[in-house]
């Protein structure tokens, strides 16, 4: 299991940008904490989400 916003997933040894696109994310429109540390868009793709982990998924929200 891994954490995501809370909640408890079985994503284990799914990449970021897999997770994130199963989630119905749109990768342009947030950022991702892993562990405390974000994670740069670029490397969404090569970083594997592993048993334990904690991912955090904050969407940026504009208003005026």
């Amino acid at each position: 299991m891994l954490t995501i916003n809370g909640k408890e997933y079985e994503f284990n040894g799914r990449t970021v940008s897999e997770v994130i696109a199963e989630l119905g994310y749109n990768e342009q429109q947030i950022a991702v904490e892993l562990n405390e540390s974000i994670v740069p868009k670029a490397q969404y793709k090569s970083t594997v989400l592993y048993e334990g982990d904690h991912l955090e998924v904050v969407r940026f929200v504009g208003g005026g």
